[in-house]
C-alpha cells in the first residue's frame, strides 16, 4: 500500500463519526454529548477571545476532532482528522508540554513556523489533557487568526484547570458507562436465567405429572404392606416437587411478564379448591391433622386456581415449621369488604428479624434444613397483591397464622 492510499484509509471525517464507523467512536460520543465539556470550550472563547476551540484525541500518529466550536470556519467538526505531522498536537504528545504562542509573527519559537502558515494560525494554545493515571488522552485547543493575549498566567491557569476536568469528566463517563454495560449484562443474564428456569419447570412438570399418575395406578392395585408403606412416601415427594415447580414456573413468569396475573371469575369455585388442595396436603403428612372450616356465605370474585395455590403454600410452610402431631387449621370467611383466609400452626414463632423480610423471594428460616427454595411464601403474597389484598402473619401463644387477604372484588 502506498503512502497516499495507506493515508486515505487512516484519515476519517465528520462522515464517518456520523455513520458511526469512526476508528474513534467512543472517545467523540463521550464528549460530543457532554454539557461539561461544551461548556468549557465555550468559557475558553469569551475568556480568551479566541474564536475556535476544541477538544482532540491525540495519538503517536492521529488527530482528530471530538468537539469543536468554530467561529473561523476552520471546517473542522467532530470526527473530522487531519495528519499528526500537520498539528502541533504532536509534539504535545511527546512532550507532554504545552504550545502557546501570542502572535506567531514576533514569537521566538514558533515565528514563521510551516503549520502556522499552512493554517493561518496567528495565536495558539494546546493543553494535553490527561486522565488521573497520567495517560495521554488528548489535547485543549484555542486558535485564532489574530493575535490574542493566549500566555497571559490567569489564561494559562484557566485552560490547565480545564484541562484537568476534561480529564477526570472522561474517567467518570468511563465508568457510568462500564457501570450500564454491567447492569445491563446483569439484565439480560438474569433473563436468560427466568427463561431457562421457566423451560426447565415446563420439561419438569409433564415428568412429574407422569409419576403422580403412576403413583396412583399403583394406588389401585394389589401390593404388599411393604409397598403400601411406601406409596404414600413416593406421594408426599411428589406432591413437594409439584408445588416446588409450580412456584418456580410461576415466579419466572411474574418476573418475565411484570408481575403475578389473575383471571378473577364471578361466583368462583374457591370452596372447592381448597378443599382438594387440603386434601392432597392431608394425603402427605399422617403426623399431623389438618383441619379446614371455610365458610363462604355468599359469592366470591377472584381467580380460585391462583388463591388454591397461596394457601397451598402456606399449609406447606405450616407443615414445615409446626410441632410433631400438632393441628394444623385452615379457616376461610366472608365478610361485608373481603376474603379472609388463615392457616395456622403451633411451633417457634417467627424471629422478628426474618419476619420483616419474610415475603421477600428466596427468604428461608434457620431450622428449614434446606428444604424448598424460600418462594413459597413469597408467591403467596404476590397472588395476595395481584388481588388487591395482602398476607399478614401472626405470633401469639405459640400460635403462627397467616392471614390471607383480598378485597371482594368486581367480577
Amino acid at each position: 500500500m502506498d503512502d497516499e492510499t495507506q493515508l486515505r484509509a487512516t484519515i476519517q471525517d465528520h462522515a464517518a463519526y456520523l455513520l458511526g464507523s469512526h476508528d474513534f467512536q467512543y472517545d467523540i460520543d463521550m464528549l460530543a454529548g457532554s454539557e461539561t465539556v461544551g461548556t468549557l470550550l465555550e468559557t475558553v472563547m469569551l475568556a480568551t477571545n479566541m474564536r475556535f476551540a476544541a477538544v482532540a484525541r491525540v495519538t503517536a500518529d492521529r488527530w482528530v476532532a471530538c468537539r469543536t466550536v468554530d467561529e473561523v470556519n476552520f471546517g473542522l467538526s467532530a470526527g473530522d482528522e487531519i495528519g499528526i505531522d500537520q498539528t502541533f498536537c504532536q509534539s504535545v504528545h511527546e512532550t507532554s508540554e504545552k504550545v502557546l504562542f501570542n502572535n506567531v509573527a514576533t514569537d521566538d519559537v514558533y515565528r514563521n513556523h510551516p503549520i502556522a502558515a499552512q493554517f493561518g494560525i496567528v495565536s495558539y494554545a494546546s493543553i494535553p489533557i490527561k486522565r488521573s493515571d497520567g495517560t495521554f488522552f488528548g489535547t485543549l485547543c484555542a486558535i485564532d487568526t489574530e493575535p490574542r493575549d493566549v500566555k497571559n498566567p490567569r489564561v494559562v491557569a484557566m485552560l490547565e484547570l480545564f484541562a484537568d476536568t476534561i480529564g477526570r469528566s472522561l474517567e467518570t463517563e468511563e465508568r457510568v458507562e462500564a457501570q450500564e454495560q454491567l447492569v445491563e449484562h446483569e439484565r439480560q443474564m438474569a433473563k436468560m436465567q427466568e427463561e431457562f428456569v421457566a423451560v426447565l419447570g415446563h420439561d419438569l412438570r409433564n415428568s412429574v405429572a407422569a409419576m403422580n399418575a403412576g403413583v396412583r395406578q399403583l394406588d389401585r392395585e394389589p401390593l404388599s404392606d411393604k409397598a403400601r408403606k411406601i406409596l404414600p412416601l413416593m406421594g408426599s415427594s411428589i406432591h413437594r416437587m409439584s408445588e416446588l415447580i409450580e412456584n418456580i414456573m410461576l415466579h419466572a413468569k411474574a418476573r418475565l411478564g411484570g408481575g403475578i396475573r389473575i383471571s378473577a371469575t364471578p361466583d368462583a369455585p374457591l370452596y372447592d379448591a381448597l378443599h382438594q388442595i387440603v386434601e392432597e396436603v392431608r394425603a402427605t403428612v399422617p403426623n399431623h391433622e389438618v383441619t379446614v372450616d371455610l365458610q363462604f356465605d355468599r359469592p366470591v370474585s377472584c381467580d380460585a386456581p391462583r388463591v388454591a395455590q397461596a394457601v397451598s403454600n402456606l399449609l406447606s410452610n405450616a407443615v414445615r415449621h409446626a410441632d410433631p402431631g400438632t393441628e394444623i387449621a385452615v379457616c376461610g370467611r366472608v365478610s361485608d369488604a373481603e376474603v379472609e383466609i388463615t392457616v395456622s400452626n403451633h411451633g417457634r414463632p417467627i424471629p422478628d428479624g426474618l419476619r420483616q423480610k419474610l415475603f421477600q423471594p428466596y427468604q428461608r428460616g434457620d431450622d428449614t434444613a434446606g428444604e424448598g427454595l424460600g418462594l413459597g411464601l413469597h408467591i403467596a403474597s404476590s397472588i395476595a397483591i395481584a388481588h388487591s389484598g395482602q398476607v399478614d402473619v401472626t405470633c401469639e401463644n405459640g400460635v403462627t397464622t397467616f392471614i390471607f387477604r383480598l378485597p371482594l372484588l368486581a367480577a
